[in-house]
């Protein structure tokens, strides 16, 4: 044997620019990921350009079987410092490195930096061990009930399963762990990534049992604990628009859902429309646009209200809403029927404690509002907080104003309608109060060109 001196540059790789499409599954990624996560996050492009969009977060931690240039930047940005992982505190864990000679540099004689063989890198246990532990993988397709497929395309082998099934169970594992599956909608020909079943030379990677988070350019699908009529509701409402009925259809043939279930929506989740908001009782709640996969959880709300509630809401007594009835309530289009839910939790558990939707009609662009709140959130400004939601999204849209229909005994309601911004006028019938609201800008824009014309 020899050893024999080789003065050669280094190879170099570099991820290719990514498209727009790209760049949307990268923030809703990033937009999931907190403070003080430690992050796995492999080769795809994808998560990689996910790491652009984390410089305002704190403390984050990496334990990876392979690291980039991103990590590179987010160490120099002071967002990378392992601060909050157990396993290898302060440190940066992987078992190799794949970038440009910056990142050489970066790896060369730091103590920061820790090399380990890979069988205890992606070891479930180790992984684990650190807290909101988020492993990110890219994949090639995924089907109806969450089976997916990480290492063919087109049934071709694109590389091993290799790591990716032991990082997904170690962050299920880790306390606040986020399993993450991201894919591009449709492939570069515009057939659906999302599938009813995998096709012939698709071979599952990774189990459905093992998938949490599915994120597409059109939102985010939460898998985790879903039966598999919600978990297909969840992939196809962030399938690409142009496959969803298809997909739909295929999921009534296959019996994944009801052949009551439809969608509405065409668009991505409008994630940009989501409100953080603090009540008055002190308690944070998320107010955010509704889903049609939301119906389960709208029929819970309903059955946590009392009989006089669900009785001042719908006009009549009933003890329970058929499903076509809940998907009223969720299942909108954003735009002519807009629903909002006021949420507790975390996205992974969340609760709805709260709903409010409008529902307009375009001859007279007056929209009928109306608003479910459980019994132990009234009081606490949640139904203020709702209305006011609703009121902002309809200006912007250009709504003219709000009417409600109210039952007399209302006293809250009608006291709610009362605090709208805007001219209220009130006409009382003997079974009914009917209100309308003409909102502020409205009225004011009304006033000006009256001016304007004298």
């Amino acid at each position: 044997m020899h050893w024999v001196s080789v003065d050669t540059p280094v190879t170099e790789y570099r991820h290719p620019q990514i498209g727009e499409t790209a760049q949307m599954v990268a923030r809703y990624i990033a937009a999931i990921i907190d403070d003080g996560s430690t992050l796995q996050i492999g080769l795809g492009r994808v998560p990689n350009e996910a790491l652009r969009y984390l410089t305002d977060r704190r403390d984050l931690g990496i334990h990876s079987d392979v690291i980039t240039d991103g990590v590179v930047d987010l160490v120099e940005a002071g967002v990378v410092t392992g601060r909050r992982k157990t396993y290898h505190r302060e440190r940066i864990v992987t078992s190799y490195c794949l970038g440009t000679r910056r990142l050489y540099d970066f790896i060369h004689d730091n103590p920061r930096v820790i090399f380990l063989p890979i069988d205890q890198v992606c070891d479930p246990v180790a992984v684990a061990a650190n807290p909101s532990t988020v492993s990110i993988t890219q994949a090639f397709a995924v089907d109806l009930t969450g089976q997916v497929c990480v290492d063919q395309f087109e049934g071709k082998f694109y590389g091993g399963v290799s790591t990716q099934a032991a990082f997904m169970r170690g962050a299920a594992r880790s306390t606040g762990g986020k399993p993450i599956i991201c894919l591009a909608s449709t492939t570069e020909d515009g057939a659906s990534r999302i599938k009813p079943l995998l096709a012939a030379g698709e071979g599952v990677g990774i189990a459905r049992s093992d998938v949490h988070y599915v994120v597409t350019e059109y939102g985010i699908a939460y898998l985790f604990g879903k039966s598999i009529r919600e978990r297909a509701v969840s992939l196809i409402e962030v399938a690409h628009p142009s496959c969803r009925e298809e997909l739909l259809a295929e999921a009534k043939r296959l019996g994944y859902v009801s052949t009551e279930q439809y969608l509405t929506s065409r668009a991505a989740y409008p994630v940009h429309e989501e409100r953080a908001v603090r009540l008055k009782n002190g308690k944070d709640i998320l107010i955010r646009p509704a889903r049609a996969a939301d119906a389960d959880a709208m029929r819970a709300l309903f059955h946590r209200m009392s009989p006089d509630d669900v009785y001042t809401r719908f006009f009549r007594r009933v003890r329970s809403l058929s499903y076509k009835e809940l998907q009223t309530l969720c299942n909108v289009n954003h735009e002519t029927e807009v629903a909002f839910v006021a949420v507790t939790g975390p996205r992974e558990n969340e609760v709805v404690a709260g709903s409010g939707c409008y529902f307009l009609n375009p001859t007279t662009n007056l929209a009928e509002v109306g608003f479910m709140v459980a019994p132990e959130w009234q009081g606490a400004g949640l139904g203020t907080a709702l209305q006011s939601r609703l009121q902002d999204y309809a200006v912007s849209r250009g709504v003219r104003g709000f009417i409600a229909e109210i039952m007399p005994g209302n006293t809250p309601m009608l006291r709610l309608a009362g605090r709208l911004s805007g001219k209220v006028t009130t006409l009382r019938d003997e079974g009914e109060v009917r209100v309308s609201i003409l909102f502020a800008d409205r009225v004011d824009a009304g006033q000006k060109s009256s001016e304007g014309a004298e």
